[in-house]
Order: structure tokens, then C-alpha cells, then sequence
């Protein structure tokens, strides 16, 4: 599969690779690569931290699992490829971008550009398979990308998590709120946007929390 993945990832998880859980997740990942359509590319699974390195990360966003539609998923939550259609979750992130700094909405759905400034974009499970959501949860996906937050908690002063809907909040629980700014609403999908994502200013407070502690802002 060639996965890639940054040196400063790999130093630090380097053990996690080692154990019971993720030899058994390994295994499994590669079976489904082997036997049926899965998304990300092999080669993209590690994607969201290949682009951002460790010590880069200023902002980490939450998400639940890849897309599972044809050329959508390429590693980072909520972005697809450039020329694919918006999903509406997309749809309204941009959307609320708008209306909370006054960016236009871009033409490219592929926030590869939003990595490279130091924005995290993870799914607590990295693998599914094609038209089936969900199909690749708690295989140990969701142990890894723990501990993926747990080493950011920990290591990091002042980030910004953006915890969107129930299951990233619940994923997010262990932050330490005295240590990083953590921003909640409901999930930008259709289905609860219009009850508290739309005129969260997530994105404005993001750049004014990171301005104050001498981070440069995010162009979102």
C-alpha cells in the first residue's frame, strides 16, 4: 500500500505500531485493500498527518469517518478532490466561512491548503469501504487516532480543537480546556446545521485565539 507518513508522526508512533491492536487493525486494513473498493488510496490513509507535521499542528478538526463516495476521500476530514461536487457538510463549512469572516467560497474542495498551514484534519476512523459507512469502525481505528489527540493534549500549548457534533465531542473529551481552546457546536450536516453551526464563528474565534498567543492566523 506505500502509506506515507511524516518522520515526526512516525517517531512518535512508532510504538503504537507495535501492539496487539493495531498488528490486528493492520491486518484486517489490508485484507479489505486486497478483497474489496475502500477508500482513501492506500497511499492516503495517513494523508492528514503526511501534511501536517507534529510540530506544525495549530488546529485540529474532528472528523468521523472518510467519505465513501467514488474520488471523494483522499485523508483529510470534510475535503475532497479538486473537481469533485461539495458534500453538504462541505457545502456549509464554506458557507459558514462566509458569513463568519467574509471569504468567498472556493472553487476546490481540497483543503490540502488548510494542512499546510497547521490545520489537523482527522477522522477517528482513516479506512471504509466503498457505499458502506461505518464499515471500518471500531477495528482499532479509533484507539489509534486517540492516541493521536492524546500526544497533541499533552505535547502542545495552546491549540484550537474544533469538535463538531456528538461523536467528535465525545472523542474530544480528554482535552485539557485549561490548556487549548476547545470550540463545540452540532455537526454541519443538513440534518443540524441550521440548529448552531451556522453563526458559530468558529473560524473568526480560531484566528483571534491563535493571534493572541503569537500563532499566525489561519486563511481559511
Amino acid at each position: 500500500m506505500n502509506v506515507k507518513l511524516d518522520a515526526s508522526w512516525k517517531e512518535r508512533l512508532e510504538s503504537e505500531f507495535e501492539k496487539p491492536y493495531f498488528e490486528s487493525l493492520t491486518d484486517f486494513v489490508k485484507k479489505e485493500y486486497a478483497g474489496s473498493l475502500v477508500y482513501p488510496p492506500g497511499t492516503l490513509i495517513f494523508n492528514a498527518l503526511d501534511l501536517c507535521a507534529f510540530e506544525n499542528v495549530k488546529v485540529v478538526i474532528l472528523g468521523q469517518d472518510p467519505y465513501h463516495g467514488p474520488n471523494q476521500a483522499h485523508g483529510l476530514c470534510f475535503s475532497v478532490r479538486d473537481g469533485v461536487p461539495f458534500p453538504p457538510s462541505l457545502r456549509n463549512i464554506f458557507k459558514e466561512i462566509k458569513a463568519d469572516i467574509g471569504s468567498e467560497i472556493p472553487v476546490s474542495g481540497d483543503l490540502t491548503r488548510w494542512s499546510e498551514q497547521g490545520v489537523l484534519l482527522l477522522n477517528a476512523t482513516l479506512t471504509v469501504r466503498a457505499n458502506e459507512a461505518g464499515s471500518h469502525q471500531n477495528k482499532g481505528w479509533e484507539i489509534f487516532t486517540d492516541k493521536i489527540i492524546e500526544l497533541l493534549n499533552a505535547s502542545h500549548h495552546h491549540l484550537v480543537f474544533i469538535l463538531w457534533g456528538a461523536y467528535a465531542q465525545k472523542k474530544g473529551a480528554i482535552i485539557d480546556r485549561a490548556r487549548h481552546l476547545v470550540l463545540e457546536s452540532v455537526h454541519p450536516s443538513p440534518l443540524s446545521a441550521a440548529r448552531g453551526f451556522f453563526g458559530n464563528h468558529h473560524f473568526s474565534l480560531t484566528n483571534q485565539y491563535l493571534t493572541k498567543h503569537q500563532k499566525s492566523p489561519i486563511i481559511w
